[in-house]
Parts: structure tokens; sequence; C-alpha cells
């Protein structure tokens, strides 16, 4: 993703939480571009621009998107389950069903977007099959985040002391290596 004047740096390992979120404006960022390119080149072949673009989207969510998962479901999750709230172990337990979707979801969308490239067009069955699919990875998406960052983040913030979140921020440093 291209650096933007005036954005926020990226987190570091120093902060865990940080680092999610900071994925979270990545993965915002990538599902709006495979959902803007299917919508703005229906009818005809995808452009070596538009295709370049959907590549790098693919990338991010082939590479980054289960690590991300990871870090989630193998470092934060498991030690706010310990805190023992039922309300947040059941926002964890729907959170790792929606990573399930997503990545389903995903496989869809490069299955359809390879057809694309290769066939120079989709049929209009697979033009609407994409833009459902595309349109559902960013409502999923969309309301998966709001869900983190609104009440699993924060609770995390509170409940886990300082030395467990520089654990957490090592195994991320691990996955990353």
């Amino acid at each position: 993703m291209p650096v933007q004047i005036g954005a926020r740096p990226d987190s570091g390992f120093e902060d865990p939480i940080g680092m999610l979120q900071d994925c979270h404006r990545r993965i915002k960022f990538f599902v709006h571009v495979l959902g803007e390119v299917a919508r703005r080149a229906q009818g005809r072949a995808l452009t070596r621009e538009e295709w370049t673009t959907v590549e790098g989207a693919v990338r991010y969510f082939r590479e980054s998107g289960p690590r991300h998962n990871e870090d989630e479901e193998k470092s934060v999750f498991p030690r706010l389950r310990a805190l023992g709230s039922a309300a947040l172990q059941a926002e964890m337990e729907r959170l790792e069903c929606e990573h399930g979707e997503a990545g389903a979801l995903h496989e869809e969308s490069v299955r359809l977007y390879a057809k694309w490239r290769a066939d120079h067009g989709l049929a209009p069955d697979e033009e609407a099959r994409l833009l459902a699919v595309t349109h559902r990875l960013q409502a999923l998406y969309e309301e998966h985040i709001q869900i983190e960052e609104e009440r699993v983040f924060p609770r995390a913030a509170q409940g886990l002391d300082a030395a467990t979140l520089a654990a957490i921020g090592a195994e991320f440093r691990k996955r990353r290596e």
C-alpha cells in the first residue's frame, strides 16, 4: 500500500493491538479494490492496470490474511478467553467463523478474477456472482472489524497486562520471520 502523507504510522510489535488495527485499514482498502474493479470493469476485459491492482489485493489477502487470522485466533483470542466473559467468548467464536467465510469468499473471487483475465471477460452470471462476492466481503469485513475494534480489542487493551501484550507481540514477530 503506498505511503500516505499525514497518515498514522504503522504500529510495531510492541503494540500488537495497534498492528491488528493497521492491518484492518489495509483489509478495508484491498477489499474495496476488489469490489471497485469488479464494478467498474463489467462487460469488458480487465486493463493491465486493473489486473495489477487486483493481483496486489489478492497477494495481500493470500499472504497477510492467514497471518492476521492466526494473530487473532492463536495469540489474542486464547488470552481473552482466559478472562472468562461469556459475551466476549461468543463474539470471538463468531469472528472465527467469519474468518472462514471470508477465506471461502476470497477463494471464489480469485477464481472468478483468474477466469476473467484468462477469458478476457466473464459471462453475465459470473459477473453478477463476482459482484455479490465482493459486496459480501465488504459488508462482512465492515461489521467484523467494527466488532473487533469497538468491543474485542478494547477488552484486550484493558484486560491483558503489559507482559502478556509483549508476549503477543513476540508471537506476531515470530510469524513474520
